[in-house]
């Protein structure tokens, strides 16, 4: 009896042991306690850190984004006036590119070209800058438009035989390309067509 009351006695007193032991282990030394806090308060730093200098970021993408629209909006505001003043253009042009004969047209062909260069030193001072490629010059397909073909031959082939109008360009931007018309080398088939085309008339004539 008195040994069972003795190993009941012991059991009790263990599990304290293990009860106060395990309390001890699970209270923090306030040292450690306090770095793991400060390592917290370090990492959420940290985060919020990082997201600042990701919104600057966006902030900053944004504003280099608009100023930059800006620019080209003041550098290419002129567009759409050079766009409806390009049919006047084409018709001075034109008219200077004519020949006259008279002494009376030649006067009014001088006072036309005095207008007419008014008109481009405007214009250049607004960065606008002509393409006016010369027959025999390289077709340019980033600057001319071919709105015609003659035949030509090998020394010809792709080379600009005649210019209908002038491109016009804005600061780097197309604005039109120039209309030409283009030598192109006649093919092996259509030089043997032309050939059967030109027998077939021989005969009828």
């Amino acid at each position: 009896m008195e040994q069972t009351e003795e190993r009941r006695d012991n059991t009790q007193e263990n599990d304290q042991k293990k009860g106060q032991d395990e309390m001890k282990h699970d209270k923090k030394n306030p040292t450690e306690e306090l770095e793991e806090k400060l390592k917290h308060a370090e990492e959420e730093a940290f985060n919020w850190k990082n997201k600042y200098y990701m919104e600057l970021a966006d902030v900053q993408n944004l504003r280099k984004s608009l100023e930059e629209d800006h620019r080209n909006a003041l550098r290419y505001r002129s567009e759409g006036f050079l766009e409806n003043l390009l049919p006047a253009l084409d018709g001075f042009y034109l008219a200077l590119s004519s020949p006259v004969t008279s002494q009376e047209a030649k006067n009014y062909q001088q006072g036309f070209i005095y207008i007419y260069n008014q008109i481009q030193n405007a214009l250049t001072s607004e960065g606008v800058s002509e393409i006016l490629p010369k027959e025999g010059d390289e077709f340019d397909a980033h600057t001319m438009n071919a709105i015609d073909v003659v035949d030509g031959d090998e020394k010809t082939d792709g080379k600009v035989a005649f210019v209908f109008s002038k491109g016009y360009k804005l600061h780097e931007k197309l604005i039109r390309p120039a209309n030409v018309k283009v030598y192109k080398m006649k093919t092996a088939e259509k030089q043997e067509e032309d050939k059967k085309s030109d027998s077939n008339e021989a005969n009828k004539a």
